[in-house]
């Protein structure tokens, strides 16, 4: 879906999930390298200066939470990673965007630096420390895995 579409419905799904306060399931995904390397995403609809994770809704019915994380992170950067790679790192149940989420935070490493922007995603960069985007806005559940994961 192009981004300007996703930008313009993102205000209309935030105003739904208000009113409704659906049930959801979401993933975040924290991929390190060897190296110490971890990747962050800009989203190119909602919030599109907040420096983020990679990741997702998904269905439990339908897939686990590492399946959920793996399929996210072939669709928005092309990374392939078997979902037996991951470990979680931490579960919230929060309301914060007037819905019933549940989110699990994952971490795993990958065998490859590549990737592919999806629509989905502006911007990705490999980091090895957050003080490379300055005073950038960074997302709570970036500075979760992170503080969890070290």
């Amino acid at each position: 879906m192009p981004a300007i579409l996703l930008r313009a419905g993102s205000p209309f799904a935030q105003v739904w999930w208000r009113i409704r306060r659906p049930t959801t399931f979401g993933v975040k995904a924290l991929v390190r390298q060897a190296d110490g390397r971890f990747l962050v995403v800009r989203h190119s609809y909602a919030d599109t200066r907040r420096w983020a994770l990679p990741g997702g809704g998904y269905k439990p019915a339908r897939e686990t939470p590492a399946e959920a994380a793996a399929r996210e992170l072939h669709e928005e950067l092309g990374l392939v990673l078997a979902p037996e790679s991951f470990t979680v790192l931490d579960t919230t149940v929060t309301t914060l965007e007037g819905k019933h989420d549940t989110l699990t935070i994952l971490t795993a490493l990958a065998t490859s630096d590549a990737f592919t922007l999806s629509p989905e995603l502006a911007e990705a960069r490999w980091l090895t420390s957050l003080d490379e985007l300055g005073d950038a806005p960074l997302s709570q559940w970036l500075l979760r895995a992170l503080a969890r994961a070290n």
